[in-house]
């Protein structure tokens, strides 16, 4: 039987390279693993396989509508706390309430891993041991970190709106062989391709710059597609 695809909204915004992909977005895991506000290759794939192992699944290496009705299924029954075949008012409401407690923990979380890593950033720059920096440590610390991963905080803090959309067109692109089902394969390739078309300068690291820019281009390839389907 022929498989139907899953509309892969998470792996739309894997491969679109969106601002969302910079940071922490609705609570969900961000590529960004050290929050640095830079995404390596490495962090790209490590996240794009957490993320495929998530969507599939049955685990039959292939991401498709037979996954998105077993994580239905599975959601149903979580919330469906006493078993009866139905989902209560009350159910619901416990069922978002848990959810926005698991989010409110990881932005805790998050908070924690970001103070220490600036205690880290900070006695490393502190040479003195003054308790303070000057101008001197101030400036060799962000030598340090680069001036790439510079910009790229700069950028994060000026583009907080994430983008979203394009799950239709990235799950075509994904879909290589058309069989309207996506492999690991498919979804590997995908990722690396998209990472390498948003490294414009081919470093091996994507800036929240490369993301909007490359998201601007996307934005504009689907424009014309729609476009030439509507003549």
């Amino acid at each position: 039987m022929k498989k139907t695809v899953l509309t892969l909204s998470a792996a739309a915004l894997a491969l679109t390279g969106s601002v969302a992909l910079a940071h922490n977005h609705g609570g969900k895991p961000s590529p960004d693993a050290d929050g640095d506000g830079v995404i390596t290759a490495a962090e790209m794939t490590a996240h794009a396989a957490e993320m495929f192992t998530k969507m599939d699944a049955n685990g039959d290496g292939v991401v498709n509508a037979e996954d998105r009705a077993a994580r239905h299924m599975a959601m149903f029954a979580k919330a469906d706390t006493d078993g009866d075949g139905e989902v209560t008012q009350a159910e619901m409401k416990a069922m978002h309430e848990a959810r926005m407690e698991r989010r409110e923990e990881r932005r805790e979380a998050r908070g924690e891993k970001r103070e220490a890593r600036m205690a880290e950033r900070f006695a490393s720059a502190d040479t003195d041991n003054s308790g303070g920096l000057s101008q001197d440590e101030m400036q060799a610390m962000h030598e340090a970190r680069g001036e790439r991963g510079h910009r790229g905080h700069e950028g994060r803090r000026g583009g907080k709106r994430g983008h979203r959309g394009g799950g239709m067109h990235m799950l075509r692109y994904a879909d290589a062989n058309g069989d309207k089902a996506v492999t690991r394969a498919e979804f590997d390739a995908a990722i690396a391709q998209q990472f390498a078309k948003t490294d414009t300068n081919g470093d091996g690291t994507v800036t929240t710059e490369e993301m909007e820019a490359r998201h601007k281009v996307m934005r504009a390839e689907m424009r014309a597609q729609r476009e030439a389907r509507g003549q």
